[in-house]
């Protein structure tokens, strides 16, 4: 790719003639590099650098190319230079050997199932969809265009439900006879678990990206563009907004609603039943509450030493 055509895919203009290949750090970057820069001291860095352009928020060198957001300008560019893999046509190839796909599931164009995954019965797998190795996607799940499942996860497992008996104290299965819809450009990170739906279904939206470790309970709805991070604890029937971010080591409660765009920091804890609103707005603690309100309570415990 040449640096104008780079330019006119990131909405930016340039006089440069060189050709870029690849993105890099600036301390590895040579002249066919693409680098970045967002602080003053990163700058200097892409300055001192062999690269070929620099992607930053200000001009400074005949080498920048001027962007809002050279971090996801960087991204962009890496998606544009990343290595083209060679994709076979043939279904052989397509499928590693060991996989094991049942002849029902429906596939779309691209889709690439790693070494001993498991695709049951009647799963719908859309265009460009990739299967890790050792992945397993349980009979009936629907997957959307784009859809990265890395090695290990596991999709539409039955949910963890039951009904007790109050008498004997035996606890019997309730059913768990619904399904799982993931949505497009979903990632879901290596050894991440998401149920099917009980009755209903368990849906994840369109671009959410899920970090490795993490559970996600029956009859969940999670909504788009959300970022779950990892060791993130879902209990069943929650409802996540568009937007939302939730930290590492989150626990969340059944039947509980996280509003659009709330941020709930590292091992933050939601009780049962809640909801927790504020797009924008952080929250911290067991219960959750807002960040003022947690380092408010934090100083108070401190000062009872």
């Amino acid at each position: 790719m040449t640096a104008k055509e780079l330019a006119v895919m990131l909405g930016a203009t340039t006089e440069l003639e060189a050709d870029v290949t690849r993105v890099a750090a600036a301390e590895d970057a040579t002249a066919e590099c693409v680098v970045f820069a967002e602080d003053e001291r990163s700058f200097a860095a892409a300055l001192e650098s062999r690269a070929g352009v620099i992607l930053a928020r200000s001009a400074g060198d005949a080498r920048v190319m001027v962007v809002d957001d050279p971090r996801y300008a960087f991204a962009l560019t890496a998606r544009a230079l990343g290595p083209v893999e060679q994709r076979a046509e043939s279904e052989e190839l397509r499928v590693h050997p060991s996989a094991v796909v049942d002849a029902s599931v429906t596939m779309g164009e691209r889709v690439r199932i790693g070494a001993r995954a498991v695709v049951e019965a009647d799963v719908v797998l859309g265009d460009d969809v990739e299967i890790a190795s050792g992945a397993v996607v349980l009979r009936g799940v629907e997957i959307g265009s784009r859809v990265v499942v890395q090695a290990g996860a596991v999709l539409g497992a039955t949910g963890f439900g039951y009904v007790r008996n109050a008498k004997s104290g035996e606890y019997l299965l309730f059913p768990q006879q619904g399904k799982l819809v993931v949505e497009d450009d979903v990632e879901i990170g290596a050894n991440t678990t998401i149920d099917r739906g009980a009755l209903g279904e368990t849906r994840i939206g369109a671009g959410t990206k899920i970090d490795n470790l993490v559970h996600i309970g029956h009859n969940c709805r999670i909504g788009k563009n959300v970022v779950i991070a990892a060791q993130v604890g879902i209990s069943g029937s929650c409802v996540v907004g568009d937007g939302a971010v939730l930290a590492g080591q989150v626990g969340i409660s059944d039947h509980c609603t996280i509003g659009p765009g709330v941020i709930l920091g590292g091992q933050a804890g939601v009780f049962r039943g809640k909801t927790v609103e504020g797009p924008g707005e952080m929250f911290a603690g067991t219960p959750a509450e807002p960040i003022k309100d947690y380092l408010k309570s934090m100083a108070k415990v401190r000062r009872l030493k």
